[in-house]
């Protein structure tokens, strides 16, 4: 059954009904993005307050990345039987509770609890909002702009709450904790009115119960090791048994999804090229730009001394060009299509990094940093948008909260694991001299491999250019090729169309 707001956007009135549930997902995704960059600002004023050390601190930001990475698989399998409708609503409560309470506690262990809880509920929201949108809009020209606007507001809210985080922090802590719940209350009042009803799935064979506890088990224990890594060492008997265990959880539960008539992830998603290309560089995007983020953080507050609102300021040029191109990137995409702007947005991705590692403990913030931010801005309004349309394009509505999960859980798993690995070959170069040059020489590794990570995604992306080509190819030779064309398109059940 066709609801009066699909079919608006499959014909492509946008009503304004259709613009408000576009807005209330947006509001999800905001708040998301927005949660993870305003606490690590105010790390600091929160250990003063509550007297934690460094290593519990660690668990406010790795709490959230726990319930956030470990639970997306479940999250978006979960959208699509239950329905899309009520687990998105559900969760999105249950984060506006945990937002209140971690902004009331008055104990470590207590704000730890309440930052897991918000990403379990981020766990829920983000594949379950991906996929009512991919539900809603017909794909093509209006998924495309949607989801460009959808994706850009994960940008916006991450470099707004950079911001805010530096102006609530200079009056409290817990001000930071408690912004985003009227935000979620007054989402999930208007999405009680606004949001289309979903079936749940009726023909599922069953509930794949085995999967899910093994699939989630194994990305809880996963983004679990590679988190304590840094304080336990990565090649300490802890870490390698903990990885150990790791594999044998994913090889357990390959074999459960290879088995169960309805399974977690239908692992033959991942047989299409354009599907892994998307997974892998999601992967490489996110784990690339949080290492730089973090390197960047500390370079600008510890050894410039600026504050953290002026550190805020200094990354918004790459915000503000992710906002400004959320209309129009829609209409790029259509143009161009999704493999072409990955890999230019790669390309300005490396540059921006490579740029940075001309950073002295005198820059010039117009000639050296600035430039940097442009170029990442620039490359992430290509590349986000992009890979969230390659991802869904072509996958069954069914389907639709699986593929989401798997790719929110690529962008999470990417970047828990390149922040570990760069920290860590910072900690190696650290030569235990504290002066700001011997500090500085550290960091210029972990630059180094923010840059290494950014190159390996656009050779990820590279084979797709050829794919492209090839299909063009096909598509002049129609005539000829047409029956060739069709058996490989019902082999294929997730090829995406750029």
């Amino acid at each position: 059954m066709t609801s009066p707001l699909t079919t608006s956007a499959t014909e492509g009135r946008w009503t304004p009904r259709l613009w408000g549930t576009l807005l209330v997902l947006c509001a999800a995704m905001f708040l998301d993005a927005l949660d993870v960059s305003m606490v690590g600002v105010a790390l600091p004023s929160i250990g003063s307050e509550l007297d934690l050390s460094t290593s519990t601190l660690q668990w406010i930001v790795s709490g959230y990345i726990l319930g956030y990475g470990g639970l997306l698989l479940l999250g978006g399998r979960t959208a699509d039987l239950l329905g899309r409708r009520q687990v998105f609503l559900v969760a999105l409560g249950v984060f506006a509770l945990a937002s209140l309470l971690g902004g009331l506690v008055d104990s470590g262990p207590l704000l730890i609890a309440s930052r897991f809880i918000k990403g379990l509920s981020a766990a829920f929201t983000a594949p379950a909002g991906l996929s009512i949108i991919t539900t809603t809009f017909a794909e093509g020209p209006l998924r495309n702009r949607a989801l460009s606007i959808y994706t850009t507001c994960a940008a916006t809210g991450f470099s707004m709450g950079l911001v805010l985080s530096g102006l609530l922090t200079e009056a409290s802590w817990r001000l930071t904790m408690l912004l985003p719940a009227p935000i979620a209350v007054i989402a999930l009042f208007v999405g009680l009115k606004l949001l289309p009803r979903s079936e749940r799935e009726k023909d599922h064979n069953g509930y794949d119960i085995p999967g899910a506890i093994i699939g989630t088990a194994s990305m809880l224990l996963l983004v679990f090791t590679v988190v304590e890594a840094g304080e336990s060492g990565w090649a300490s008997a802890r870490t390698l048994l903990s990885f150990l265990a790791v594999a044998v959880l994913l090889t357990v539960f390959v074999r459960i999804e290879q088995r169960s008539a309805g399974p977690l992830i239908r692992l033959g998603v991942l047989r299409s090229g354009t599907q892994l290309r998307a997974q892998l560089g999601a992967m490489t995007l996110f784990g690339s730009y949080v290492g730089f983020q973090f390197l960047v953080t500390l370079y600008m507050q510890s050894l410039l001394g600026w504050s953290a609102l002026h550190t805020a300021l200094a990354f918004l040029p790459a915000g503000a060009i992710v906002a400004l191109s959320a209309t129009k990137m829609g209409a790029i995409v259509d143009r161009f299509g999704t493999q072409r702007l990955i890999v230019v947005g790669f390309a300005l991705m490396i540059t921006g990094y490579a740029l940075f590692l001309r950073v002295s403990l005198d820059p010039s913030y117009a000639t050296l940093i600035l430039p940097s931010m442009v170029l990442i801005g620039g490359a992430f309004a290509l590349i986000f948008p992009s890979l969230n349309i390659q991802a869904t394009n072509g996958v069954d509505d069914h389907e639709q909260g699986m593929v989401s999960g798997l790719l929110n859980t690529s962008v999470q798993v990417g970047g828990a694991i390149f922040l570990a690995v760069v920290t860590a070959v910072v900690a190696a170069n650290s030569s235990g001299d504290s002066s700001p040059q011997a500090v500085l020489d550290s960091y210029r590794p972990g630059l180094l491999v923010v840059t290494v990570i950014a190159f390996a995604g656009l050779l990820i992306t590279l084979p797709g250019l050829r794919t492209r080509r090839t299909r063009e190819s096909i598509v002049v030779v129609k005539s000829v090729q047409e029956p060739a064309i069709q058996e490989e398109a019902g082999a294929d059940r997730v090829a995406v169309r750029d």
